[in-house]
């Protein structure tokens, strides 16, 4: 099931985006897709970044069955030409991103995954996660790790983590195409529910090269990040 375009024809190297937007909100308690953040709703303002960057070639949006209507609408309201299709997502973050790689282009040389929560993502760090994905085959933003952070067994703190090395991994995780499809049919395959498409690839082996993320990259997951969504939206401008 799903809402089809016709495809927006671009010239020179391309990358697919696999926006995924099909949990189930539950610990914002409604359908934080579909909330208005700073005027738009989510989902409008993330695709908005990827519609204007110059790598992009298209879009393929996964979310519930239930909201798949309601995005597709959306996206036409709004004039989201590189939005290709919108399509209902799988079981669990792994089984939806696996749908959306599947219906990308299958000539895609590259094929980048974002999180539909993450509405303030910019051009630049889209770029630079591409660019980098180019080289090394596998790439995400990322941004030091700010906090003390301890490792512990049972309530009790076992040791204290370097975090000169520790980084907040964010999305567009941006991959060589068959390189993501083959590790998240794999993981599927193995029953393995991943929190991020780069767990995939280094269950394969693979290197993940980490580029600037953008602190202000963050993640909607409770109504507090809703708040802080507000003033984020004054300071990260819609194209």
């Amino acid at each position: 099931m799903g809402f089809f375009r016709r495809r927006k024809k671009e010239a020179g190297p391309s990358c697919s985006v696999v926006v995924v937007a099909a949990g189930a909100s539950a610990r914002m308690g409604f359908d934080k897709v579909l909330a208005d953040v700073g005027g738009l709703p989510v989902i409008v303002r993330c695709l908005k970044s990827f519609e204007e960057a110059p790598s992009v070639s298209e879009v393929v949006v996964v979310t519930r069955t239930d909201l798949v209507p309601e995005v597709a609408r959306l996206c036409q309201d709004f004039g989201l030409s590189k939005v290709v299709k919108v399509i209902r997502g799988g079981e669990d973050r792994t089984q939806s991103a696996r749908l959306g790689t599947l219906e990308c282009d299958p000539n895609a040389k590259l094929i980048a995954i974002h999180d539909g929560a993450r509405p303030f993502v910019t051009v630049q760090v889209i770029e630079n996660a591409v660019a980098q994905a180019a080289v090394n085959g596998a790439a995400a933003p990322a941004v030091p790790v700010k906090d003390t952070i301890k490792a512990s067994h049972n309530g009790l703190v076992e040791r204290t983590l370097d975090r000169s090395e520790l980084y907040a991994v964010q999305t567009p995780q941006v991959f060589d195409g068959d390189l993501i499809r083959a590790a998240l049919q794999k993981a599927v395959d193995d029953g393995v529910s991943l929190t991020d498409d780069c767990a995939a690839v280094e269950r394969l082996g693979m290197k993940v090269a980490l580029t600037p993320g953008d602190e202000r990259n963050i993640k909607l997951t409770t109504p507090t990040d809703l708040l802080i969504g507000e003033v984020l939206s004054e300071e990260v401008p819609v194209l």
